[in-house]
């Protein structure tokens, strides 16, 4: 094990922060779940010698005491996706840990130590505040952020995700095929129903390449969906709020009611979308 001069201060990198001395890792500003044990002596590990290579045999001995009998291969794996975990990293794409195969593990990212006592420039710089307006709207937020979902496979994420883009393409294509039905359905809005009708084919219009980038995303396990969709996401919003009305289209067929409750799970599907993307963690990989 390291010295204790070596566990003390706070160490700083993206968003989050690690107070060596008490294990406490926090997201701008926000606690997350502890990191323990084994885990957490090897997140300090590769934070105390970022941009260098930590060796699988460097964390045996100062992790895996001598006489204790285990499958370290295992158990170091299991250790460092639960930090990977932690950090929402991914094995695959890292921002943080990246993986050395059969060497070990470097830290990638810039990390700044704080009140350790180094007596270094980069040890004295002190985190950004957070305005206390600002803390009290992270606490008060409508939309859900990662810290407050659970963690999920990426594979079941993807499918449920794909599904749902099959749902709105079938709904776009459909409604584009039917068109002339649709049209004499939106006639019973009067003067109103050119913009109606203008409106259903310029969203689906825009909808189906929106749509079939999504899947293709999801398909290919695109790394980089997760913050695409966030970006997109108000956009997306829009797009699925209006066509939330769509069951209305069948009133005649399913009934007011039916058609109410329809309305109302889809006005919910884009926000499903957004927090099933923020729940998926990459799969455990040595």
């Amino acid at each position: 094990m390291s010295d204790g001069k070596a566990q003390s201060g706070v160490a700083r990198f993206g968003t989050f922060e690690l107070d060596a001395s008490t294990g406490e890792l926090r997201k701008d500003g926000k606690s997350r779940p502890r990191i323990r044990d084994q885990a957490l002596q090897i997140l300090l590990m590769l934070l105390r010698k970022p941009q260098e290579l930590v060796t699988r045999e460097e964390i045996r001995e100062q992790v895996w005491l001598a006489d204790t009998f285990v499958d370290f291969d295992h158990g170091v794996n299991t250790a460092v996706n639960q930090v990977r975990n932690a950090l929402g990293d991914a094995a695959t794409n890292p921002t943080f840990i990246q993986t050395i195969p059969r060497r070990g593990y470097r830290f990638i990212a810039p990390v700044q130590w704080a009140g350790n006592g180094e007596g270094t420039a980069q040890a004295a710089v002190e985190a950004p505040k957070v305005p206390e307006p600002v803390r009290a709207a992270r606490r008060f937020r409508i939309l859900s952020d990662a810290d407050d979902l659970p963690a999920v496979g990426s594979v079941p994420v993807r499918i449920l995700f794909s599904l749902i883009q099959v749902m709105y393409l079938a709904f776009y294509i459909v409604a584009l095929a039917r068109l002339a039905k649709v049209d004499v359905i939106l006639s019973d809005l009067e003067q109103y129903s050119i913009v109606a009708l203008i409106l259903l084919i310029a969203t689906a219009v825009v909808g189906i390449p929106v749509r079939l980038f999504l899947l293709s995303a999801a398909a290919l396990n695109y790394a980089g969906l997760g913050r695409k969709f966030t970006t997109i996401f108000p956009c997306v919003l829009m797009l699925d709020e209006i066509w939330a009305l769509s069951p209305f289209l069948l009133m005649t067929q399913m009934g007011l009611g039916l058609a109410l409750a329809c309305a109302a799970i889809l006005l919910y599907v884009p926000f499903a979308q957004r927090s099933l993307l923020l729940m998926a963690r990459p799969e455990a990989s040595r």
